[in-house]
């Protein structure tokens, strides 16, 4: 199974008001498309995820043509969130991403990242699939391949990287609390359950914790 990590730049004609306001705005960092729901014949429900100024990209949503409802929700911390109501056939954006994406054999994974004018994605499948997905993108609509991979990778699955030895120690250590707060546990402590020296947990813990700090600040940073 192939997996393709695409970064699509969208003329402006094709994007929803919403998408160009925060195209244009310092306010809002980021889009992120959490799921969506295609259920009705003609409107789709969307869940994203707002990195930035939640009333602006609400009010920017309910003044764009097709969109019939913006619901959101404010938590603590920079992210927010928002239902939105649109229907397809009105916004050109969302029409041509359902057609070009709505195939047997393959499928896009979520979220979907929007920032800096492009939208960043994954989609995995049979070859076939994903050649004929890229082969009927529409006009106004540029996809650039930047990776191609097998599923699963390490991207999805960082803990393959970890050898046995070091995943043990990490299961211990999260079993007997050392990730808590406040700690509920030593390296003495981990070692004891382990039967084996303090020194060798550490050098476990140490080298297991580089690899999934690094492998997942990889794959935040690679959009």
């Amino acid at each position: 199974m192939k997996q393709l990590e695409i970064t699509t730049t969208i003329d402006t004609d094709l994007l929803p008001h919403f998408y160009q306001v925060v195209s244009e705005s310092p306010a809002i960092e980021e889009l992120r498309v959490l799921d969506w729901n295609l259920a009705a014949d003609d409107v789709g429900t969307l869940v994203y995820a707002v990195d930035g100024d939640l009333e602006l990209f609400r009010d920017a949503a309910a003044e764009t043509d097709g969109v019939d409802g913006v619901a959101c929700s404010r938590v603590d911390g920079p992210v927010s969130y928002a239902l939105v109501d649109a229907r397809l056939a009105a916004v050109p954006f969302f029409n041509e991403f359902m057609r070009a994406t709505a195939r047997a054999g393959l499928v896009v994974r979520k979220p979907l990242v929007y920032r800096d004018n492009r939208s960043y994605s994954y989609a995995l499948g049979d070859p076939a699939s994903l050649q004929a997905a890229i082969d009927g993108t529409p006009p106004g609509v540029d996809l650039q391949i930047e990776r191609i991979s097998q599923f699963p990778s390490v991207f999805d699955e960082p803990t393959r990287r970890l050898s046995d030895r070091q995943r043990e120690t990490v299961e211990a250590a999260l079993e007997l609390g050392y990730y808590d707060q406040p700690r509920g546990s030593t390296h003495e402590d981990i070692a004891a359950a382990l039967d084996c020296a303090p020194s060798t947990v550490t050098t476990h813990l140490q080298k297991a914790e580089e690899k999934l700090v690094r492998d997942a600040m990889r794959s935040t940073q690679r959009w």
